[in-house]
């Protein structure tokens, strides 16, 4: 870390580097407003050591407040966040762990971009600090670009980070599509309450290999294996998210797959309206109901998300193929 470097150079005591850190998670714009280290070490840091790994190329905020910002890293691949307002008073980050991504789910804007790198725990903390800047937060889901289990050491480190910024663990979701190794990892080894969200949007096999070719190779049973595991082990539900494609996986017979597929007492189901990128088109609000219903009958917890900055190309990955 060139921060860690620049302080050792110096011979500064240990303790700097956590000043510096405390005073960037409180929402200082810069060096010059931390008035408890040396104004002639501010001035050095602030010529030699970026206040940010991520430069802002755009940002955009919907009618809704939704914020959305498009940055690029030292080596120019972009990165995108996002900030959503709720009627609750809840300030909720959605969070990048890679530029780009690998696993190509054909719904998704970012499956479409060329993967270009896993991000440092500091690239996706500047995320959340860019944000923390401007207001308070609460709540972060690692849902933006990429895999989180596929850059999971980096994820978790800057997962630890979010308490300074406001956000609890438990207030802190981590997404997978199913990707099994990161995913084990995860039950195993994270002690921290930090939720578990799993993208689903398929009950079988052969409609979500079509949709996220990583089904081919992880299959449901040993996915949802894993998250009942997660809830045996941490007794925390495991959040189900279910994108609506219209004709494609929200018919009244996948709905009882559904319900028939998930544990009541493991899984809570959030039904997603379809932000569109092109290839599908999202279901009408009867469909969405009408699907909803039969898991309200079967007992199956479920919501309807909220559709948060369409008009700013909140998606993942629009905002960057825009600026391609």
């Amino acid at each position: 870390m060139l921060l860690q470097r620049r302080l050792n150079e110096r011979r500064e005591p240990a303790y700097r580097a956590g000043q510096v850190w405390a005073w960037a998670a409180r929402g200082v714009t810069g060096y010059s407003e931390m008035t408890n280290i040396p104004g002639e070490l501010r001035g050095e840091l602030e010529h030699e050591v970026p206040f940010s790994t991520l430069e802002l190329e755009r940002e955009a905020t919907a009618r809704d407040g939704t914020r959305k910002a498009l940055f690029r890293t030292h080596d120019a691949h972009p990165v995108e966040a996002v900030l959503m307002h709720y009627r609750d008073g809840r300030r909720s980050l959605c969070l990048s762990s890679q530029s780009g991504c690998p696993l190509t789910c054909t719904f998704c804007a970012t499956g479409q971009m060329r993967f270009g790198r896993n991000l440092t725990p500091s690239e996706i903390l500047d995320q959340a600090l860019h944000f923390r800047r401007a207001e308070s937060i609460d709540h972060a889901v690692f849902m933006g670009m990429g895999e989180p289990m596929l850059n999971l050491d980096s994820v978790l480190e800057a997962a630890r980070g979010l308490p300074d910024l406001g956000i609890t663990w438990r207030r802190t979701t981590i997404s997978t599509v199913g990707w099994l190794p990161g995913l084990r990892r995860f039950v195993d080894e994270v002690e921290e309450p930090i939720r578990l969200a799993l993208s689903l949007h398929a009950p079988t096999d052969e409609l979500r290999s079509q949709l996220m070719p990583v089904n081919a190779r992880y299959p449901l049973a040993d996915v949802l294996a894993e998250c009942e595991r997660y809830f045996a082990l941490r007794r925390r539900q495991v959040f189900v998210e279910y994108v609506m494609l219209g004709g494609v996986n929200d018919r009244f017979e996948q709905a009882q797959a559904l319900a028939s597929l998930l544990d009541p007492r493991v899984f809570k189901v959030n039904l997603i309206p379809y932000n569109p990128t092109g290839f599908y088109k999202g279901s009408t609000r009867k469909a969405i109901a009408a699907f909803k219903d039969v898991l309200d009958r079967a007992r199956l917890p479920a919501t309807v998300r909220l559709t948060r900055g369409r008009d700013i190309e909140a998606a993942c990955g629009q905002l960057a193929a825009l600026s391609r």
